[in-house]
């Protein structure tokens, strides 16, 4: 299995949750501007889509899309409890956190990323930030994960796009319990072991 990831992309998740569901798996690092992997491969031509994550499998056909992706993962290695069991009602509140983490809070950072937006447009993401986080303080509460005592495949998934915060002129403090979230999910060894694999700390 083949895991392609750009450093510090949100194909982290994945990286880590590889890495909790004890799956062996080939890390290969797509570069940010050229989307070449390191042997040259073009990254575009093998996903049209052009972008992180993508998982080869071992029979060969290739899994996008993090919502996706992660569940698979999941699935590998049902031990791991990183996701409720297919057909359960917690399933779907795992497939819930996924899809809103995704759409609400992933792609509002997008328009702060880029170098063409105009200031409107970034005044406009960061309003938009603002809302869709200031419900996820409140959702988390005084829960230790999204799910409660069990960490899943949305707080690798949260951790990461929370991550950006900082990057892009975002105080995550103004959010205390996801600011702790973030901290207990990063001092998890097999997040420090993604986050060092990828040379994002030493």
């Amino acid at each position: 299995m083949k895991l392609y990831y750009m450093k510090g992309a949100c194909s982290l998740a994945s990286y880590i949750s590889l890495n909790e569901a004890g799956i062996k798996f080939e890390a290969i690092k797509v570069d940010h501007g050229t989307h070449k992997t390191p042997d040259g491969q073009d990254f575009n031509a093998m996903n049209t889509k052009g972008y992180v994550p993508a998982l080869r499998l071992d029979n060969g056909e290739l899994l996008t899309e993090n919502v996706a992706v992660l569940q698979y993962i999941a699935d590998l290695n049902p031990a791991s409890k990183l996701a409720p069991a297919a057909g359960t009602l917690e399933r779907y509140r795992l497939m819930e956190w996924l899809s809103y983490i995704n759409s609400e809070v992933h792609k509002s950072f997008g328009p702060l990323f880029s170098p063409d937006a105009s200031e409107d447009v970034k005044k406009y993401a960061r309003a938009n930030l603002t809302k869709r986080v200031d419900w996820l303080e409140k959702a988390l509460g005084s829960n230790t994960f999204l799910m409660g005592e069990q960490f899943t495949v949305a707080d690798a998934y949260l951790y990461v796009v929370l991550s950006w915060s900082s990057h892009v002129g975002v105080d995550l403090g103004r959010w205390p319990a996801l600011k702790r979230h973030n901290e207990r999910v990063a001092a998890r060894p097999h997040v420090i072991a993604a986050l060092k694999a990828e040379h994002i700390i030493k």
